[in-house]
């Protein structure tokens, strides 16, 4: 009876320790299916198409870039595995209806919910990447303070740090984004 007892006084008290020690998943909007493929051979590929188009348009005076889902979810892994504390993890990259789609995985302590975030790319009128939070979805956790401002900041490095030199002399002219692919068209000043 006591040997009964002591057992399990002692498997409760695992269990709530294993518990404890563990992260929970509190939930938030299903990722959608397919899962994109997370490679250095994308953002090789994505740097190739970069520098293809940017050489185009030094002849032709017109940059068009068509950019892919698992470009840009591979893009944006490498470049969150390189922060100390990331907004997401696992992002996943979707690109419909003329929205860029991004999910992920926010954890707040012990805490995860996956994350979705939706966002609006236009073109203002002097020609530059005009980024536009359409939802932030967190599940039950809050949606981080100054989010808009992380992820335009984030998105203006991207886009400037990738055409480099020949950002200041550019103008975009239209960016659409449908059917898995983003398309940016945009000319040389």
């Amino acid at each position: 009876m006591i040997t009964r007892k002591v057992f399990l006084i002692i498997g409760s008290f695992t269990l709530a320790l294993s518990v404890l020690s563990c992260t929970i998943n509190i939930g938030g909007p299903d990722y959608p299916t397919p899962f994109i493929p997370i490679s250095t051979e994308a953002v090789g590929d994505l740097q190739s198409s970069l520098e293809t188009a940017v050489a185009a348009g030094i002849v032709s005076g017109q940059i068009t870039l068509t950019l892919t889902e698992p470009q840009l979810t591979s893009y944006l892994y490498y470049k969150l595995q390189a922060q100390s504390q990331p907004l997401i993890t696992n992002p996943q990259v979707y690109l419909q209806d003329n929205q860029l789609q991004v999910y992920g995985t926010a954890s707040k302590g012990d805490f995860q919910a996956t994350a979705r975030i939706i966002l609006s790319a236009g073109v203002d009128e002097q020609g530059q990447l005009k980024i536009g939070l359409t939802s932030a979805d967190f599940g039950p956790l809050p949606v981080p303070n100054g989010l808009m401002e992380i992820i335009t900041a984030t998105i203006q490095e991207a886009y400037t740090g990738a055409l480099g030199p020949v950002a200041t002399g550019f103008r975009l002219q239209s960016i659409v984004i449908a059917d898995g692919t983003m398309t940016i068209v945009g000319q040389t000043k």
